[in-house]
């Protein structure tokens, strides 16, 4: 018999991890469902028809692909870069050589701290409730989390003078700060001068990575990419899965100096970005993929506008949560004494699945989020659906 021990051969900090869960675990596609969960785009990609650019769509050659893709990605950082150079946040332009491009801002976040921290011995800061990729990451690599929650109130915010005090510890060995702007699961965004507070701090030699993932839902101008012409350790990372409704296709960029940027292209597989999501992605930040991607935006912002509306109109819905500058929301689902109650909030989720096919995310594990849902802004029939569906759950929950 083999000697083989799985318990004793893998590392410790790999055996202990958990597989990342969706509410789709637990409620697949049936072809009924409306799918409110994931904070996709429910209108789709920016892209009319499969088929050729002069229908619509982007132009791919299916018999070159026995060549490997461009190690560089040369033209699609081109058109990453002509759509953030608004010089909102600087002067400065900024170029290909400011940018790594991956498989989604997953790759960016595993990069970065493949890059910057040992195994064993240095740590992360982060501000829960925050994406969950940051932590997962940090267990794959081996490296400490430290956390400082955002502020509750008015909106969830940076605690700065903890984050500043908490740098200043250099027993700590942070390497790099987390931070999810417009946060998720807040829908916050967060304030640029806090920010500029934390990449002024006088002695922590470390990293800002800032996660833009639903920026374009945020206010014009409000993305500080260009940013990193002005600050050598900031990152800010973005992606083509939300506003431009191409979560399918895995592409996720980083935008940061040019020395940063050489390192992390410098560590990452060869070919990482194929050859078929190159031209997707192309063909979505070209002027007409652009301008279908901000048609559907407007649509689902009068549809998150609509939501803000109505849903306090519903009895048993309580306070929005967190912020508006995203493509969903955090509602609290309250019981009978008015107060946010997570045995509500995860009978509404599980009965709006299982019984009216409506499937959304329970969020009240998270720090500051009791009894809330987080709610993806879908298409107007999908929102009607969901505020019919909310109204009828809640008063059988609550009786």
């Amino acid at each position: 018999m083999s000697p083989f021990n799985l318990e004793t051969c893998c590392r410790p900090n790999i055996l202990a991890l958990e597989p990342y869960r969706c509410a789709r675990d637990d409620y697949k596609d049936d072809g009924t469902n409306i799918l409110l969960d994931a904070n996709e785009n429910a209108y789709g990609p920016p892209i009319t028809t499969s088929s050729s650019p002069s229908l619509g769509g982007p132009e791919i050659n299916l018999l070159t692909l026995h060549r490997y893709p461009d190690p560089h990605q040369s033209p699609l950082k081109s058109l990453l870069c002509s759509l953030r150079n608004t010089h909102s946040h600087t002067s400065k332009t900024l170029s290909p050589s400011n940018l790594f491009v991956g498989v989604g801002s997953d790759e960016a976040i595993d990069a970065l701290l493949r890059a910057f921290c040992r195994p064993g011995l240095d740590s992360i800061l982060v501000c829960p409730p925050t994406y969950g990729m940051y932590s997962v990451s940090a267990q794959v690599n081996d490296v400490s989390l430290v956390k400082i929650p955002l502020t509750p109130a008015p909106v969830f915010g940076l605690d700065i003078p903890t984050i500043l005090s908490t740098l200043s510890d250099t027993t700590k060995n942070i390497k790099l700060a987390y931070f999810c702007s417009p946060g998720n699961p807040t829908g916050s965004l967060l304030s640029k001068e806090d920010l500029r507070q934390v990449l002024e701090h006088p002695t922590w030699n470390g990293v800002v990575v800032l996660d833009e993932a639903y920026i374009d839902f945020a206010p014009d101008d409000a993305s500080l990419a260009e940013w990193v012409l002005e600050w050598p350790n900031l990152v800010v990372m973005q992606t083509l899965s939300k506003a431009f409704g191409l979560a399918g296709i895995r592409l996720g960029a980083a935008f940061t100096s040019e020395p940063i940027a050489r390192v992390l292209n410098s560590l990452k597989a060869p070919y990482n970005v194929n050859n078929l999501t190159s031209a997707i992605a192309e063909y979505a930040l070209s002027q007409d993929g652009l301008a279908k991607m901000r048609e559907n935006k407007a649509k689902l912002v009068e549809q998150r506008e609509r939501l803000i509306q109505e849903l306090p109109k519903i009895n048993g819905v309580g306070r929005l949560r967190g912020g508006t500058a995203s493509n969903f929301l955090l509602y609290e689902m309250l019981n009978g004494e008015g107060k946010p109650d997570n045995k509500v909030a995860l009978a509404v989720y599980e009965r709006l699945a299982e019984t009216k096919g409506v499937v959304v995310r329970f969020r009240g594990k998270e720090y500051g989020c009791e009894g809330c849902l987080r709610i993806t802004v879908g298409t107007e029939e999908e929102v009607t659906r969901l505020l019919t569906a909310l109204e009828k759950t809640l008063v059988e929950v609550r009786g």
